[in-house]
């Protein structure tokens, strides 16, 4: 009982950020409530295990830390729930995900469940170091989970394309049945009612690297797939199911490296299709910096 209050503020103080980083965008997942009790049940029991363990500390109980960092590895196991989960949704997708950014977003909500225990942590603490206070110790705790909530979250906030690209919306045209956008052929598409689609409602853009290591992350097909559900995600897409001449493409220029990409979007707007590429995430499993090794320096 002596240190309820602690355990019970960094608790509270663990859900609360992990609620906080537990947002609901244009990727709709997690939309549905069992999703949203499934994370916020597990950000209290990894604020529970935060909170624990300063009082843990002060008793001189090591092997109480122990078995408490013990569990907090038991997370791990957040990562395949998310991994299976999305793996299963993915056939209902009129564009994947794929594999690399099924596996990106696994790891993310991993990481904020460990994000909630330091958070938990560092408000016991300070708990612990005003007591018996009680009003300093709700504020400060208050105090002290806001702006690291807010730090820890800026922090995990990796880049995305718009920051390692520029994007120019390029013509879509036909070398006989050949779609061409940028000069780089495509695809084939057969039929005259689908290259005249095409030609009035659909649109592409060149994704031209802004150097030599992110011309590598580009060149990842991870990232290509993420680039073209995240579009099409955004802005919608004219195809219905089993219309393959109706699909978002993702090709890259061998000699520059950059991509080319097309798609029929639900309105056509030049603008908004620019935006939407630019705020797609860069995988975090894509990135690749050869200038930093001996031989890319070579090559740059």
């Amino acid at each position: 009982m002596k240190y309820l209050f602690t355990v019970g503020l960094g608790a509270a103080a663990g859900l609360s950020a992990r609620w906080y980083m537990l947002r609901r965008d244009y990727r709709q997942y997690p939309s549905y409530p069992q999703g949203w009790a499934i994370h916020l049940f597990l950000g209290f029991i990894g604020g529970l295990i935060g909170a624990i363990i300063p009082p843990a500390f002060l008793e001189g109980d090591f092997s109480a830390i122990s078995f408490l960092l013990l569990a907090a590895t038991q997370f791990r196991e957040v990562r395949n729930m998310e991994r299976n989960t999305l793996t299963a949704m993915e056939a209902t997708e009129m564009v994947g995900r794929g594999s690399g950014y099924i596996e990106g977003i696994a790891r993310v909500f991993e990481a904020r469940n460990y994000l909630a225990i330091w958070v938990a942590l560092a408000v016991a603490t300070v708990s612990e170091v005003v007591d018996p206070n009680r009003p300093l110790q709700v504020i400060s705790g208050i105090v002290v989970a806001m702006i690291l909530s807010w730090l820890l979250n800026h922090l995990m906030q990796g880049h995305v394309i718009g920051d390692i690209a520029d994007i120019e919306l390029v013509d879509i045209e036909f070398d006989g049945p050949v779609l061409v956008a940028g000069g780089v052929h495509l695809m084939n598409v057969g039929l005259p009612e689908a290259r005249q689609t095409w030609l009035q409602k659909g649109l592409a853009v060149r994704i031209r690297p802004k150097g030599p290591n992110w011309k590598a992350t580009l060149g990842n097909i991870g990232q290509m797939q993420a680039i073209a559900h995240d579009t099409s995600s955004m802005l919608g897409i004219y195809m219905d199911v089993g219309e393959q001449e109706f699909v978002p493409i993702v090709r890259r220029e061998r000699e520059s490296g950059s991509l080319i990409m097309i798609i029929i979007p639900s309105e056509r707007d030049g603008k908004a299709l620019v935006e939407a590429v630019s705020r797609v995430p860069v995988l975090e499993g894509a990135v690749r910096k050869p200038l930093q090794s001996a031989a890319g320096k070579m090559l740059d």
